[in-house]
């Protein structure tokens, strides 16, 4: 049976601080202030997005490597396979590119994917709404001060949220700390080393309330990863995760997977960490190794995840329409969850 994850505590006699129809207002109350501030605040425009992208290009994202894209044949492309976008974290390098932007502007999208291998519960939805967005740096500017200060932007972006979000409605009190705590995941493993990475997670956001864990991808002094990373689009030592303790919920909570994107060097060292050698001859990997493409910092940041977030609510079927399982509607009923 199917159920909400057991890692993850739904509060008992649950009522959601806002009913449907609020719930569905403030939804688009949280997108469109977030959304102004962190394109104010990083320097990007906003442009289209695809849904679509053809197999063979390489630009969609593998994710860890396992996970099946959704893909088919159409009538007006017989000998070519298209797929339903997992995320966008290569193409906009790629658009940056073909857009001209200049050294410190970038652009943010809405992207809008299918992950069809995704384990259905209150944090997972097959389907993931995001603001996937991607700037123009130097290659001085691959450096961890970059980094952390791209954090602290976005991180910056989400109090002010919070706080509009608490002046908008009084039941929504402010929980974020004032500042984000940075740590490595090797540090994580050398200061908890009997536990797991969810627990290591789960233990330092619950001290900090929020931290942003770098390094993420590559193996740590234990053998084990603290993470999957794709090894063609974060540079493993310049990347992370922002990373918020949920109250509600009792847990870790991830909003955004980030990082500086993989130069030359870092993308054929870790093609060859992965077992991924053969991605070399793809047309965006040559691009990368050519040294076609600009040097970039960009992530994706869970525009259902903030919703959740900011709006108090244990599922994420309560900020975005989805499909779930009949076990899972039975049991959302059963512990007063409202779906939309």
């Amino acid at each position: 049976m199917m159920s909400l994850p057991k890692t993850y505590k739904v509060p008992s006699g649950y009522r959601s601080k806002l009913d449907l129809l609020y719930t569905e207002l403030a939804i688009n109350e949280v997108k469109n202030h977030f959304e102004a501030k962190l394109a104010k605040s990083l320097n990007l425009i906003k442009v289209s997005a695809p849904l679509l992208l053809n197999a063979e290009t390489g630009i969609n994202d593998n994710l860890n490597g396992v996970e099946r894209t959704v893909s088919f044949n159409t009538g007006g492309l017989q000998e070519e396979k298209v797929e339903i976008v997992q995320s966008l974290a290569k193409w906009k390098r790629v658009a940056l590119e073909r857009y001209g932007l200049p050294l410190g502007q970038g652009l943010y999208t809405q992207m809008h994917a299918i992950r069809r291998d995704e384990e259905l519960g209150n944090l997972h939805s097959i389907y993931v709404d995001q603001w996937d967005w991607e700037k123009v740096i130097s290659k001085k500017e691959r450096n961890l001060i970059t980094l952390k200060s791209e954090v602290e932007k976005i991180y910056a972006a989400i109090k002010a949220t919070e706080k509009y979000m608490s002046e908008l409605h009084t039941s929504l009190t402010p929980v974020l700390p004032d500042k984000i705590h940075f740590i490595t995941s090797q540090e994580l493993e050398d200061r908890f080393p009997n536990l797991t990475p969810k627990q290591r997670e789960d233990t330092i956001a619950e001290q900090y309330g929020a931290v942003f864990i770098m390094q993420i991808g590559g193996l740590l002094k234990s053998g084990e990863k603290h993470d999957g990373r794709s090894p063609d689009y974060d540079d493993w030592s310049l990347n992370g995760d922002i990373i918020l303790w949920n109250p509600v919920l009792e847990t870790a909570f991830e909003i955004s997977s980030m990082g500086i994107r993989v130069d030359e060097q870092a993308l054929l060292y870790q093609l060859w960490q992965a077992g991924n050698n053969e991605r070399k001859s793809l047309p965006y990997h040559q691009s990368v190794l050519n040294g076609q493409l600009p040097y970039t910092i960009g992530g994706g940041i869970g525009q259902s995840r903030l919703c959740m977030f900011l709006l108090k609510k244990v599922h994420i079927g309560e900020v975005q329409s989805s499909v779930w399982s009949e076990e899972i509607l039975k049991e959302c009923r059963e512990k007063n969850i409202e779906l939309l």
